[in-house]
């Protein structure tokens, strides 16, 4: 919770998440594009390079959605608060 806050507080937001999240699924899929172009010593590391970027997007996604949950609820009025003259 406390790195949400600060998260928060920094201005980051839980679509800025969710669009990295869809960007490192983009990313992954041009390494190992790419992958196939390096010959068969390389093309291993290549390869792994292109898994460790896809293994981003969940994480990205779930720290997005609770971003997007953090700001749904500051969002709300707090019960017992008053807002009128």
């Amino acid at each position: 919770m406390l790195l949400e806050k600060l998260m928060y507080r920094s201005g980051l937001r839980g679509t800025h998440l969710k669009l990295a999240s869809m960007g490192s699924v983009g990313l992954c899929v041009v390494f190992w594009m790419r992958a196939a172009g390096y010959d068969q010593d390389e093309r291993g590391n290549a390869e792994r390079r292109a898994l460790f970027v896809g293994l981003w997007a969940p994480m990205l996604w779930l720290m997005g959605q609770s971003l997007g949950e953090l700001d749904q609820s500051a969002a709300r009025p707090q019960p017992g608060s008053t807002h009128g003259p």
